[in-house]
């Protein structure tokens, strides 16, 4: 079983309702869920003219291997209704693999760590409420050294967490 980090974000609907049932979509037999961010709300990047985001990291023990947990993820994303119509644009439901255990990944089809996860405070201090002494494969740092590097980015934590 790899512990692996999972970013999770909607702008679109009930966007509290999206993540809550996402959590529950991804908690299956060969992904458990077992830690839970706080929500937070947060500006869009990239295409700004849309509504702003809930944004949460879920830790969770998988046995899939990478190319199968993406496979798993895209499926619970068509499942909410998400389209990629537009880059960075609005979407139902945002699952990103950010770290796989301590695995350096670069294929056609997936890079592990997520190559923006450590320029993006919406990220990094959900990240931090679950592990803020992990550190990143590839620049050694800890989640705590990263999230301070970006700590001028605007973001509203709203909650403790959802429920699994």
């Amino acid at each position: 079983m790899k512990t692996v980090y999972l970013g999770l974000g909607s702008n679109v609907g009930d966007r509290r309702a999206q993540l809550q049932n996402a959590l529950k979509a991804l908690n299956s037999g060969d992904v458990e869920v077992t830690g839970v961010s706080p929500v937070y709300e947060t500006e869009p990047q990239g295409l700004r003219e849309q509504p702003w985001f809930l944004n949460m990291v879920v830790e969770a023990h998988t046995s899939l291997f990478p190319l199968q947990l993406l496979t798993r993820i895209e499926e619970i994303e068509k499942q909410f209704g998400r389209r990629r119509m537009i880059p960075n644009g609005p979407r139902t439901l945002d699952i990103d693999i950010l770290l796989y255990g301590r695995a350096v990944i670069r294929s056609e089809r997936l890079v592990v760590p997520h190559p923006r996860y450590t320029e993006r405070r919406f990220v990094l201090a959900p990240l931090h409420d679950l592990a803020p002494d992990l550190r990143d494969p590839v620049n050694g740092k800890s989640i705590r050294e990263m999230l301070l590097a970006v700590a001028n980015q605007p973001i509203r934590r709203l909650a403790k967490s959802l429920q699994t």
